[in-house]
């Protein structure tokens, strides 16, 4: 499994979320890595374990991990944050799904129901129509079930991972 640390001992949801992080990210061609970060900014769920534990060990590290859902995740806090303060701005309502395309990469952000966001890194070349349509997939599923306990959960499913 690509997501941080065993599932073992997990609730049946948490599983359930990780599993859909992985398909995720196996089923869709073009997506590098995904997140999950919660409303105050940390990372949930990931999809690159390995990159993740080596950032979480050595955080002073110059040339962390650059790509890494460590990364990808204080991007997507931050574009969320961003374009939420934006919405705000032109009376916009709520943002519902961000995306930037860049010359070697898309970022794909989305908002789960309880203000949680989902983002998603893929290559240039992506069907982005596809990839839109797998988040809102996920985010469809996940909506219901990321309640705070299982925020929780995860959240110290993660730390143990380090």
């Amino acid at each position: 499994m690509n997501a941080p640390g065993s599932t073992y001992g997990l609730s049946r949801e948490a599983r359930n979320l990780h599993w859909l992080l992985s398909n995720l990210v196996e089923e869709v061609p073009g997506v590098r890595s995904v997140v999950v970060v919660s409303t105050d900014g940390l990372m949930l769920l990931s999809s690159d374990a390995r990159h993740y534990a080596a950032a979480a060990a050595d955080p002073t590290a110059q040339d962390g991990p650059k790509g890494s859902s460590a990364d990808l995740a204080t991007i997507v806090s931050g574009l969320g944050s961003l374009t939420l303060g934006a919405a705000k701005l032109m009376d916009g309502g709520g943002v519902k799904q961000t995306m930037v395309a860049m010359d070697e990469g898309s970022l794909f952000v989305m908002s789960i129901s309880d203000g949680s966001l989902l983002g998603v890194h893929a290559t240039a070349d992506c069907d982005m129509t596809v990839v839109a349509y797998h988040m809102a997939l996920f985010v469809g599923r996940a909506g219901h079930v990321l309640t705070p306990e299982l925020r929780n959960e995860l959240r110290r499913s993660l730390e143990s991972a380090q």
